[in-house]
């Protein structure tokens, strides 16, 4: 069986988990602070806070910005839930919109969607292809839009403008004209769930590259307060003899990341560059090389010359089928002890968000993309032999379908 996407764990990460575990101290303490300094180091961030999940990093930025009922935000419809989620947690309104065909954030949907209430945009680097955030910043920043922008707090007003917050979930080590994930938006978040190129188990990580006037090292400040329930002492603090007195100065959130996770990811960090991202590209393009000589497969972007994917996902696309020849080619791949998934169910399609008004019909390009698309298994443990296997049953169960309905 090879399964879709089993977390990295080698010997040097167990030993790193050991070793803290045997520390006596596996809360938030100088293993979340060297994932955060490995983090800035890597993207070229300005600060970075470690939490624990990516949900719970969207959620902290926005409450920060002051985002809170009545508001809105401009959300890709093509997305994971928790995107749209994270805006609803904090009682405002996502405003759902249409992708284009490499399945980000189309920005001129983007303008027209602007109201005087948005308040951001989150731009999602779906699969680790980072969005066109020049194309976006050209739209929050005309005179226009940001005329029409109503500041309601501090941070808002010093803006000027809507805030632009990056959904990085899958794009650590992708680049964007020469500037790496995590330091092109005003704000980006990454996840360290267990399927992302790099895990905590779970986890998140909110990277910050505020424009001045803001002090970036004042806004981490800030947000790490509010992530520990607005407690003026952390942990660490609180346990040095005598120091135990604190005070609680803002109702904050529990949002924190322990030491025990951290170290898993401080030690993918270290080998990120050198063996883990390397990995997946080898596997993308064998995928890639394999699939483009048959007419049916539409292979995903990975690199052009202002864009390189981070690899975390491969979407191959098959043409001309409907979403239910979809689901019966993955079953069939699935007969052949290959895993595979399909990213993303778009959020219109979901209960809670149909409930809530919207309407999949709404968003043509979002439907067309995820009715005929299939995520094969990236990782590093992936060997040769397990890429042709892949990529066979692949082809056989395509084949078998689209035969049958000739």
């Amino acid at each position: 069986m090879i399964p879709f996407s089993p977390p990295y764990i080698d010997e040097d990460i167990i030993e790193e988990v050991v070793a803290t575990l045997r520390s006596g101290w596996i809360t938030t303490g100088a293993k979340a602070k060297a994932l955060e300094n490995a983090t800035v180091d890597f993207c070229g961030a300005k600060q970075a806070l470690a939490v624990n999940s990516g949900t719970s990093a969207s959620m902290l930025a926005m409450h920060w910005f002051g985002i809170t009922k009545g508001d809105e935000v401009i959300v890709p419809a093509y997305t994971y839930c928790a995107t749209a989620l994270a805006v609803m947690h904090l009682g405002a309104t996502p405003v759902m919109v249409d992708v284009e065909e490499d399945f980000t954030i189309d920005p001129q949907k983007i303008n027209e969607a602007i109201t005087v209430k948005t308040k951001a945009v989150i731009a999602v680097d779906y699969g680790g292809w980072p969005c066109d955030y020049d194309a976006i910043y050209s739209v929050i920043k005309n005179e226009a839009n940001k005329k029409n922008f109503h500041a309601a707090t501090d941070a808002q007003n010093k803006l000027g403008r809507i805030l632009l917050l990056a959904d990085a979930a899958h794009s650590l080590g992708a680049v964007y004209k020469t500037r790496h994930s995590g330091a092109v938006a005003d704000i980006s978040v990454f996840s360290f769930h267990a399927v992302k190129n790099i895990t905590t188990g779970e986890g998140g990580m909110i990277c910050l590259n505020m424009p001045a006037p803001f002090n970036n090292n004042e806004v981490c400040n800030t947000l790490r307060l509010w992530s520990l329930n607005g407690q003026t002492k952390d942990a660490v603090a609180k346990s040095k003899t005598g120091k135990w007195k604190y005070d609680i100065v803002y109702a904050g959130f529990k949002m924190n990341m322990p030491d025990v996770l951290a170290a898993i990811g401080l030690v993918q960090v270290r080998k990120y560059s050198s063996f883990i991202l390397p990995h997946r590209k080898r596997i993308c393009d064998y995928y890639n090389k394999f699939f483009s000589s048959f007419e049916w497969a539409i292979c995903p972007f990975f690199e052009n010359e202002d864009r390189c994917s981070s690899y975390h996902l491969y979407p191959l696309r098959i043409k001309n089928i409907s979403e239910e020849q979809r689901d019966e080619i993955i079953q069939n791949i699935s007969k052949q002890n290959v895993a595979v998934n399909v990213h993303f169910i778009p959020m219109p399609m979901f209960t809670v968000f149909k409930d809530a008004g919207y309407d999949i019909n709404n968003y043509p390009v979002s439907y067309d993309l995820y009715k005929n698309e299939i995520s094969l298994p990236v990782y590093p443990q992936l060997t040769c032999e397990d890429c042709s296997k892949v990529a066979e049953a692949v082809k056989e169960a395509v084949h078998s379908v689209i035969n049958n309905e000739r």
